[in-house]
């Protein structure tokens, strides 16, 4: 498969020379790239005036007191198996997703190791290592024009083969011919024979080069996980109960002005990814950057989204349950910054960096709370200020991993922690 420089041969080497484990945790991570606006979502402010506090109202969730908008009625009604964070406070304020992918600032964050810093996925991949047939960290992130959206970002000062597998096409409705499997991406995948034909041409072509260029054991074995079934199976929604499909919604495979498409089955192709073996999936949804033109403005892309975000996941968090996943499988949700308390000329909000929100599911936090919260114009934490870095320090916490104790060595010898100092697991969570 075609991944960001990604050599599966060199990360099956990798771990073949380190004797790492199996043990099973995960991480869903979905990106909202762009800014999803805080206080239209689960940070509502109703008794501000109307240029702050929009054109949505808050509606009751089946936690007391834990509102937001309303138009996330199903996620209303699962409130209990999520919590938000409301104070998120040290946005870098860049388009990017860099600091949702790595827990670092891209500038002005200190001495960055040789290499730069490396997706959070490849942490677990160098530490706890890939089951045998699906790698411990995959991307589903759709490239984009704008804002660096589809990048997210690699091995960093681990190298190449810890760094995310791209599963997705550059263009979910085109053709793509490459090193990966021929003609395959994510909605294609649902036909179950083109399928095997690709893995057909992509088998008897590499085994073709095997013969002539004698392709070694860690060749042989990425063949396997390209052609073996665990990963393709997962990656197939044929092969899930159509109604369970059913209740993810339908992709909107487009591309929106310079974002991601939205496709929203990506959230189920996650869950099938982590219950095969993958460790961290990194994946994004759509355009959020609602602001600058007038058919771009926030209230109108916030009407076609919202709906589509709160049906996606609500599937996902009560699959995860259902399926009793609930405990080994966590969930994060967010954007690079928040939007401005007040609305601007268009009917939309700006760039705000200074708030912003992240939810949080699965993985045996503690969920049904809100965490933090913020000024009565949305603008600033008031209580309980939360950092990125302290957002990924839980997220390693749920994968098994101590974020405080636990180095890693880049190529100079020096050792690095995977959080700063002081960074702690949000204690709320798993306190």
């Amino acid at each position: 498969m075609a991944a960001g420089g990604l050599s599966l041969p060199q990360l099956l080497a990798a771990e073949e020379a380190q004797k790492i484990g199996s043990s099973h945790k995960s991480v869903i991570n979905i990106f909202l790239p762009g800014g999803p606006p805080h206080i239209d979502m689960f940070d509502m402010k109703p008794e501000a005036p109307s240029e702050i506090r929009g054109e949505f109202s808050p509606i009751r969730s089946n936690v007391p007191g834990m509102e937001f908008c309303e138009l996330f009625p199903k996620l209303a009604r699962c409130a209990d198996k999520f919590a938000i964070i409301r104070s998120l406070a040290d946005s870098e304020g860049r388009h990017d997703p860099h600091q949702c992918m790595t827990g670092r600032r891209k500038a002005g964050g200190g001495v960055v190791p040789p290499g730069g810093w490396p997706n959070f996925g490849a942490y677990s991949s160098k530490l706890q290592g890939s089951l045998p047939d699906v790698p411990a960290n995959v991307s589903l992130m759709y490239p984009s024009k704008g804002g660096n959206w589809g990048d997210p970002y690699g091995g960093g000062f681990m190298g190449y083969p810890h760094a995310p597998m791209n599963l997705v096409d550059k263009d979910p409705m085109a053709k793509v011919k490459n090193l990966s499997l021929e003609g395959m991406s994510l909605d294609r995948l649902e036909d179950r024979s083109r399928l095997r034909e690709s893995l057909q041409q992509f088998q008897g072509a590499t085994e073709a080069l095997g013969e002539s260029s004698g392709l070694d054991v860690f060749h042989r074995k990425a063949l396997n996980i390209l052609t073996g079934s665990k990963l393709t199976d997962a990656l197939d929604l044929s092969r899930e109960d159509p109604k369970v499909v059913a209740r993810y919604g339908v992709n909107d495979p487009v591309y929106t002005y310079d974002g991601p498409p939205k496709m929203i089955r990506n959230f189920l192709v996650a869950r099938r990814l982590v219950e095969a073996g993958a460790r961290v999936v990194s994946l994004n949804f759509s355009r959020w950057d609602w602001h600058g033109t007038a058919d771009l403005f926030n209230f109108k892309r916030a009407r076609e989204d919202f709906p589509m975000l709160d049906q996606g996941l609500s599937a996902l968090l009560t699959d995860l349950h259902e399926r009793g996943l609930d405990q080994d499988v966590a969930v994060v949700v967010w954007g690079e910054f928040g939007r401005t308390p007040k609305i601007n000329k268009l009917q939309s909000r700006d760039h705000w960096p200074r708030a912003s929100f992240a939810l949080m599911a699965g993985g045996g936090m503690n969920t049904g709370q809100v965490i933090g919260a913020t000024s009565k114009d949305g603008g600033e934490p008031t209580e309980r200020p939360v950092k990125f870095q302290e957002v990924f320090a839980t997220l390693y916490h749920c994968l098994g991993i101590d974020p405080t104790q636990t180095t890693v060595t880049d190529n100079t010898g020096r050792p690095h922690y995977l959080v700063d100092s002081g960074i702690k697991p949000i204690r709320e969570l798993v306190g």
